[in-house]
């Protein structure tokens, strides 16, 4: 007998669901979500609820800081020593809010000659002389402060021993794009001592299962 339905998965989250999820952790409301993935608010919010359910956690606030990892992530094959010194690296992005972002791709690329890296959607990446600016579009742009991500080795546990320290985090570790190349964007976001947003940043490379 052909068995009908969607096929099982081996992981605690299905794919929808785990890209719900890392999009829920980096701060998006359910109609942001639903307009970065092409589908409605409702659906969403059934795939919040479900995860919800999933993992037994009771909030959303709650959903932003569990720590798993998706089953076959490189992350999750990265060597991890809970000994060893964490070093903030070097500004690996700074990012800027823009109202129109196809006028400010054609502005940082024809006018100041930065090179462009890659674009997805409202989003727009250059590079300038080793670190990688990061414009969005936003209808309140200028509004807000742009954000500094600092470069880590292990972004666990970065994120482990700054929030030991006292850091306030926004939202755990989570995957924000994987390359063609397999490379996974890793961040999480934190405040300063007066509320300013920093971030962390990591990528990670595929290797060896």
């Amino acid at each position: 007998m052909t068995q009908r339905g969607r096929p099982p998965h081996d992981d605690v989250l299905t794919p929808a669901e785990w890209r719900v999820m890392e999009l829920v952790r980096h701060g998006l409301t359910n109609r942001a979500i639903a307009a970065r993935m092409g589908t409605s608010a409702d659906a969403v919010k059934f795939h919040v609820a479900n995860i919800l359910v999933k993992l037994g956690l009771p909030s959303r606030m709650e959903l932003r800081h569990w720590t798993g990892i998706r089953r076959g992530a490189a992350l999750g094959r990265q060597s991890h020593d809970p000994e060893k010194e964490v070093r903030m690296g070097p500004i690996g992005q700074i990012s800027r809010q823009v109202r129109d972002i196809a006028a400010a791709r054609r502005w940082y690329g024809e006018v100041l000659g930065l090179p462009h890296l890659y674009s997805f959607g409202d989003l727009a990446f250059f590079d300038c002389g080793g670190v990688r600016l990061f414009l969005s579009q936003s209808e309140q742009a200028g509004d807000g402060e742009s954000i500094l991500y600092f470069r880590v080795d292990d972004i666990r546990q970065s994120h482990a021993v700054l929030a030991g320290a006292g850091a306030e985090f926004l939202n755990a570790p989570h995957m924000v794009h994987r390359h063609e190349d397999g490379t996974e964007e890793w961040m999480a976001f934190f405040k300063d001592n007066e509320g300013r947003p920093l971030a962390l940043m990591a990528q990670v490379r595929s290797g060896p299962a």
